[in-house]
């Protein structure tokens, strides 16, 4: 009844909230995303996504589509290995950022790990700047990560706002220099948080450093100072800090796929995985 290329459209418009990045990211024509999702929804006999020429949102229909397209779409992986007779098989070195620590990516690595059992996985998790070296250095084979601005590449899974975020009880000074709880160099939040203030000619100091994400939480839960962030991954027991504070905007961030450029044995089982985190992108949410 449902076509699985549509259901793949529908998820990366799902997971984008734009049909020109779901587009991007499938290597269609927007037209042909838009078809796509039309006849879904003919198939279905409901309108699935809330769209405008400025904003995609999804539907309640639309919200349990999700669940039924990434089973739909599991079934038929395992399906087509089965009678296929393909395995994936090998090492695999994969690197998550930091950001995805309380999210239910383990979920998603369990799952793979299920379909995969010849799959010998090792995760590292690390800040997305040091991943993307990591991985240029080919000490690991993919990355899900934070988009560095100097570069195009990589499979878009999310893309986000960043935002400043503290505790609930947190007040700014307007009086002293704005206290911030920063990831070390080289974060790709810290340059961007430092590179905002800097614009806007706001003084700073640096009242915690920590590169684990449960650091920068507890010194942020404890009051000491404020944190950018995506806002689609705030923290529990962590708000975000209204406009009237006056901070500067912080802009948008992509949280991409980024595979090693050598070819290795690793490649079956790295595309493996990214299909499996591309179909489950809705996922990569505060757990």
């Amino acid at each position: 009844m449902y076509d699985p290329s549509q259901l793949r459209t529908f998820l990366a418009v799902a997971q984008t909230l734009s049909f020109t990045r779901a587009a991007r990211r499938l290597g269609l024509r927007q037209s042909t995303v838009s078809q796509h999702v039309r006849r879904l929804e003919d198939a279905t006999g409901r309108t699935l996504f809330a769209r405008d020429t400025h904003s995609v949102e999804l539907t309640e229909d639309g919200e349990a589509m999700l669940g039924f397209a990434r089973r739909i779409l599991e079934v038929h992986e395992q399906a087509t290995a089965f009678f296929t007779g393909t395995r994936v098989r090998g090492r695999l070195r994969f690197g998550a950022s930091e950001d995805f620590v309380l999210t239910r990516l383990p979920e998603i690595l369990e799952g793979f790990r299920y379909e995969h059992p010849e799959v010998d996985l090792e995760l590292t998790v690390e800040l997305s700047g040091t991943l993307h070296e990591q991985l240029a250095a080919g000490k690991l084979d993919l990355v899900l990560a934070k988009r560095r601005p100097e570069d195009p590449h990589g499979e878009l899974v999310r893309h986000d706002q960043l935002v400043w975020i503290a505790g609930e009880r947190w007040r700014p000074d307007p009086d002293r220099p704005v206290p911030l709880i920063v990831y070390p160099p080289p974060g790709i939040t810290r340059a961007r948080a430092l590179e905002a203030l800097e614009r806007q000619g706001r003084a700073w100091r640096i009242v915690c450093t920590s590169g684990s994400l449960n650091g920068l939480i507890a010194a942020a839960r404890a009051g000491l100072g404020v944190m950018a962030h995506s806002r689609g991954l705030i923290p529990p027991g962590l708000v975000r800090v209204p406009d009237r504070a006056g901070l500067p905007e912080l802009g948008q961030v992509d949280f991409v796929l980024a595979h090693g450029h050598r070819r290795t044995a690793a490649q079956g089982p790295a595309h493996a995985l990214a299909a499996a985190i591309l179909a489950s992108g809705d996922r990569l949410h505060r757990g």
